[in-house]
């Protein structure tokens, strides 16, 4: 009876806010569940490109003690040679020294220090956006009207939400997410680099003053050989023919000392600067002439695939490419309408005391859908642009695949050949010293003429600088193939997931 005659119900007002009510509520929970069946990710296009079961020039050591023993490893070989901290392998203090001062301040590596902490940031950005808003305000407002003045006083919060029913915030958050995987695998391919280039540098210095001492050594005899025919000219013994020739081999060498001192000089710049330091900064702990650091003889090559896995660049372009998946998919998404939710809740009186009270309560809450019905094509188009840069995309990880390939194979083949040229220098350098030995000592008896004098230092120096290229060489072999190797870099727990598709031994496809 008290339904019927109205007493106890609601008013008709309120009985349409809760209708309204429950039917946001119905919405809500509608748009819930359609965001369970939102548009399927985009696959990451996997590469077919075969991958080798094993490296086809493997460096060996047989009959080079000097060298270091670098194989690929057969089957059954326990593991790899691990690769971190390579730089500490030649034994070098001064190397390590200067490869971790790099490392901690070299400009490029804080470049990308900066760059990652900005993607992880991004990817911070583009999780927030799955969350619901939540703002307050508060305003305080004296106005004045017919010649009274009036106060309003304002208190409360607004809340949006933007439902991701077709999951394109989705995909903007794994395209953020990937591609700070990929600043970070980018970071480690900068760090692999600059260690290599300040080794690099360090051995073309050491070479450099090798090279410069064989020819300090050599004009100092070629000096006593031209003091030695200047008295036989003054005793008859020779003739001013011989004299000028002496002396134009003497300068010819004299001239080569300031080109390496030159080059010297430069590649201390050039590890000053890798360090962040001034350019003559390093010059007074350099400048001491030392042996060439001795690679470590016990590098055991990791197979062709878990070497991809290794190599950060590699890492980097794959990040890129699921990147690049995950943007398709927010470019399919934005196809279709966007939901918001909003509501606000608050307080609005003419005088602060009057916040208090339960009039002063005001509230909303706001439904909406929002969808292009013509755009000329912009939609299909971007998603078309989305899809053409996935297969560039595709391409770029395709062509990191078969750098790192033919880096660690022609180092591979650069470090066995240049064991063999270093052999034979060895043995020709040797010969060409006591060449020219023999002749000198014939010459002073006056058994020879002077142009086998001047032949044998001749050939005598180009060996021993030969020789002394070569095992800069080497070292520097050494080098290249530990960055091609990957450098000792290690993947972390964010740039996580198995790179390569495929088995650790045969053939595979990533």
């Amino acid at each position: 009876m008290d339904d019927e005659s109205g007493i106890g119900a609601a008013p008709p007002a309120a009985r349409r806010g809760k209708c309204s009510a429950a039917g946001l509520v119905a919405v809500i929970a509608g748009l819930g569940l359609g965001a369970c069946a939102g548009i399927a990710p985009t696959p990451v296009p996997v590469s077919a490109l075969p991958i080798p079961a094993a490296w086809s020039a493997p460096a060996s050591n047989s009959g080079n003690p000097a060298a270091g023993a670098s194989t690929a490893a057969p089957a059954g070989t326990p593991t790899a040679t691990p690769l971190a901290l390579w730089w500490r392998r030649f034994n070098d203090p001064l190397l390590v020294e200067l490869v971790d001062d790099a490392l901690r301040a070299n400009t490029s590596v804080r470049t990308a220090v900066a760059a990652l902490a900005q993607s992880r940031a991004l990817a911070e950005i583009q999780s927030a956006a799955l969350l619901p808003a939540l703002s307050a305000s508060a305003s305080v407002q004296r106005s004045r009207a017919s010649g009274e003045y009036y106060n309003s006083f304002d208190a409360g919060f607004d809340a949006s939400w933007e439902p991701d029913i077709f999951g394109g915030q989705r995909a903007a958050l794994a395209a953020a997410d990937a591609t700070s995987r990929a600043s970070v695998a980018s970071l480690g391919d900068v760090q692999v680099s600059v260690a290599a280039e300040v080794a690099l540098d360090y051995m073309l210095l050491r070479g450099l003053q090798a090279r410069l001492d064989i020819a300090i050594a050599n004009l100092a005899s070629q000096e006593e050989t031209l003091q030695i025919v200047e008295w036989r000219t003054q005793a008859g013994l020779s003739t001013a023919l011989e004299v000028e020739q002496a002396r134009t081999a003497t300068e010819q060498t004299r001239a080569q000392i300031p080109l390496l001192q030159t080059s010297a000089a430069q590649a201390e710049h050039s590890l000053a600067v890798l360090t962040w330091r001034a350019p003559a900064a390093l010059h007074q702990r350099l400048r001491t002439t030392v042996a060439l650091p001795a690679p470590a003889d016990d590098l055991v090559l990791a197979f062709p695939l878990d070497t991809l896995r290794q190599r950060p660049d590699v890492r980097a372009a794959e990040a890129r490419l699921s990147a690049a998946a995950a943007q398709v998919t927010q470019a399919d998404a934005a196809r279709f309408p966007g939901f918001q939710l909003s509501g606000s809740l608050g307080l609005s009186a003419l005088s602060a005391g009057a916040l208090t009270n339960r009039a002063s309560l005001v509230n909303s809450l706001l439904a909406g859908v929002t969808g292009s019905l013509f755009d000329g094509g912009a939609a299909r188009a971007q998603l078309r642009a989305q899809q053409a840069a996935l297969e560039q995309a595709a391409a770029a990880y395709d062509a990191a695949l078969l750098t790192a390939l033919k880096d660690v194979e022609d180092g591979l083949v650069a470090l066995r050949n240049d064991r063999l040229r270093l052999q034979s220098l060895q043995r020709a350098a040797q010969s060409a010293r006591s060449a020219a030995l023999l002749a000198s000592q014939r010459y002073g008896s006056g058994l020879i003429d002077f142009e086998v004098v001047l032949e044998t230092q001749r050939t005598a120096l180009t060996a021993q600088d030969s020789l002394a290229s070569a095992a800069a060489d080497l070292n520097t072999d050494h080098v290249r193939l530990y960055k091609a190797l990957g450098g000792g870099w290690e993947a972390t727990a964010l740039d996580g997931g198995a790179l390569p598709r495929g088995q650790a031994t045969g053939a595979a496809s990533l």
